[in-house]
């Protein structure tokens, strides 16, 4: 996924793209991590 977002990014638009496809990556980790809090 981070690599498809990644990609198009890159292919229409640049950093920008890229950013905010590590930022999309950073919040589904925090979600998995939060979840995972919450079923231990």
């Amino acid at each position: 996924m981070s690599g498809v977002v990644g990609g198009y990014g890159g292919g229409c638009g640049g950093g920008f793209g890229s950013t905010v496809g590590i930022v999309l990556v950073l919040f589904i980790l925090l979600v998995i991590i939060l979840s995972a809090c919450a079923f231990i």
